[in-house]
């Protein structure tokens, strides 16, 4: 009798060598924990044997590929059924089935079989890597391989198909990271990106780097979906569900009706993503234990459901399979810098700011106690240890720059009013000790070269990284600076100051430049993102504004660039900060256009 290869008991042999296991998507975020795991056992007991034909699926969402390692990288898309091929509704917006035990529905007994290849050419010719996985409605039918044996700091090309079929998804581009004692022998190029909110206006800025062809790998550092009930003024810019986000079919339809927007998908086919979360992608203002509307139960199955639909959809790594909520992780970039992305949102932070601005209203008045607790963190000591563990290995070891991944602002700012009011205490201003024990980290070791990139304030800040009160800095040359700031605004998420005209924008930037002395360039006005140049020598950064989020466009302005010379631990200043110019905001010792 001849042996037969079956899916639970049924005949599959289009699908000899396909597995649950090889698609991520089923292990992340943590199969040791039970509320985020997909036990592959219950699946696997579940599956008929049936499998959906090429004709019953679709690539609903393009492709993406992330945490590029020297030689593997993650790759993502995501195989759909089709209105006819499952007897579910579908989610708004064309979006299809997403099973939730909240939507009252049950998950399929078919599965989809994928198949993805990786060559060194777009032709995909020379495969380097391939494989075959099922992926079902346990994990929203998507897929997620770890491509192995690449070279590294290697550009390659992939695409997925249906088993056995011509059904193909679109051809994607990725690249892998120089090993870790490589000497790069060309500039790396960044995009760095925050606070996406669907709602509010088009992806651009994700898609003009794109156009360029301008970088070599994309950083998100977080808010890449907001969970608010949607209610925008745009056509059709009203992201699934109706409703604020609270389920896992929440999560989930959010997310996959973000990736129908051209240019993130466009963004993500070409280019490898480093991506790290931020509150919005489980709700406002999160901390270890609430968000600004959801405490208790609510808010722990409401934080299970968003880090799984994340995990899900994104292309990256599971840090540590023993820890549920670790985001956080570090990428080598040959023996150019070294890269550190935190988590300073959801894994262990301290109350923060719920409701109120500028430390009045909501809980400000108990928040204003607490800033000053020694034992007070905004990241968490397991989380923190680690990071101090990163910087000093970096330096030890003789990386040229340590470049670190941070949602909130860093750097003290302050409005200048009624006794120094901060700006905001949800960031950095609100954990004065851990902000501290940073500081103390890179004094005591000696750490040169350091670049904090931030993200979530919807505005553009660049800073020296200076210990005011502790070490004394002299704002006009920059001596006595840790490093640098780098802070950018929102891809189209609304300005702290609304609809402000420019030139008022400008004025209140140049307030705080005023008031704040190590704030060197600051602009409420534009959305957009930045670019980095990095060489051995010197990092440079480049900050674009979108002219209008309200259409799609590839218009964008420079609106300033920055130097960072290797060894001085400051911007630049040759003679002055930023070239003496920029086009929107504040720029210390320096000309601004009016209009």
């Amino acid at each position: 009798m001849l042996c037969r290869v079956t899916l639970s008991g049924l005949v599959a042999a289009s699908v000899v060598t396909a597995s649950f296991d090889r698609n991520l998507a089923y292990s992340s975020p943590s199969r040791r924990h039970p509320s985020l795991a997909v036990p592959l056992a219950h699946v696997s007991k579940r599956q008929t044997g049936e499998l959906f034909a090429p004709a019953e699926v679709n690539f609903t969402h393009g492709v993406a590929s992330g945490d590029p390692y020297a030689d593997s990288v993650i790759l993502w898309t995501r195989l759909s059924p089709t209105v006819d091929s499952v007897a579910s509704d579908l989610v708004p917006g064309g979006v299809a089935p997403i099973y939730d035990d909240a939507e009252g529905a049950q998950p399929s007994s078919k599965a989809a079989c994928v198949e993805f290849k990786i060559a060194t050419d777009q032709a995909l010719t020379d495969v380097v890597d391939q494989g075959r996985a099922y992926t079902t409605s346990d994990v929203d039918y998507t897929v997620k391989f770890e491509a192995g044996g690449l070279q590294p700091f290697t550009t390659y090309f992939y695409q997925f198909n249906v088993c056995d079929s011509d059904k193909v998804s679109p051809l994607g581009r990725t690249k892998t990271t120089p090993a870790k004692t490589q000497k790069v022998d060309q500039n790396i190029r960044l995009a760095v990106y925050s606070c996406s909110n669907y709602p509010e206006g088009y992806f651009n800025a994700y898609g003009n780097p794109a156009r360029k062809d301008s970088v070599d790998y994309v950083l998100h550092l977080g808010d890449y979906i907001y969970e608010y009930e949607p209610d925008s003024s745009l056509p059709n810019r009203n992201p699934s569900p109706n409703r604020e986000t609270y389920s896992l079919y929440d999560y989930r339809a959010r997310l996959g009706s973000y990736r129908t927007d051209a240019d993130l998908l466009l963004s993500h086919a070409q280019f490898a993503w480093i991506p790290v979360w931020d509150d919005h992608e489980v709700a406002n203002n999160a901390w270890k234990n609430g968000t600004e509307n959801s405490s208790g139960d609510v808010f722990r199955r409401r934080k299970q459901a968003a880090v799984r639909a994340y995990y899900e959809w994104m292309p990256l790594r599971q840090a540590d399979m023993d820890d549920s909520l670790r985001v956080w992780r570090s990428f080598g970039f040959g023996t150019l810098f070294d890269l550190a992305m935190l988590d300073t949102r959801q894994y262990d932070r301290d109350l923060t700011v719920l409701g109120g601005i500028a430390g009045l209203g909501g809980n400000s008045a108990e928040v204003e106690k607490q800033v000053d607790w020694q034992n007070r963190t905004v990241m968490g000591f397991k989380q923190e240890q680690w990071f101090y563990d990163q910087l000093r290995e970096s330096s030890q070891r003789g990386a040229a720059w340590r470049v670190v991944g941070n949602q909130v602002v860093f750097s003290r700012m302050t409005l200048g009013i009624l006794g120094d009011t901060p700006f905001n205490r949800d960031q950095w201003d609100g954990y004065l000790a851990n902000r501290d024990r940073v500081y103390q980290c890179l004094e005591e070791g000696k750490i040169n070269n350091t670049v904090m990139l931030s993200g979530d304030s919807h505005a553009s800040w660049v800073s020296d990284l200076a210990w005011l009160g502790k070490r004394a800095y002299d704002e006009d040359t920059g001596k006595g600076a840790f490093g640098v700031e780098l802070a950018g605004t929102a891809v189209t998420s609304s300005s702290p100051v609304g609809g402000t005209p420019k030139f008022a924008a400008n004025l209140l930037s140049q307030w705080l430049i005023s008031q704040n002395p190590e704030l060197q360039w600051q602009d409420l006005f534009y959305r957009g993102y930045f670019e980095m140049s990095i060489g051995y020598e010197a990092i440079k950064a480049t900050f674009f504004g979108i002219s209008d989020v309200k259409k799609r466009s590839d218009d964008e302005v420079v609106l300033a660039q920055f130097l960072i010379n290797s060894g001085e631990n400051r911007l630049a200043r040759n003679p002055t900060v930023g070239g003496g110019r920029a086009k929107s905001g504040a720029l210390k010792n320096g000309r601004v256009d009016i209009f």
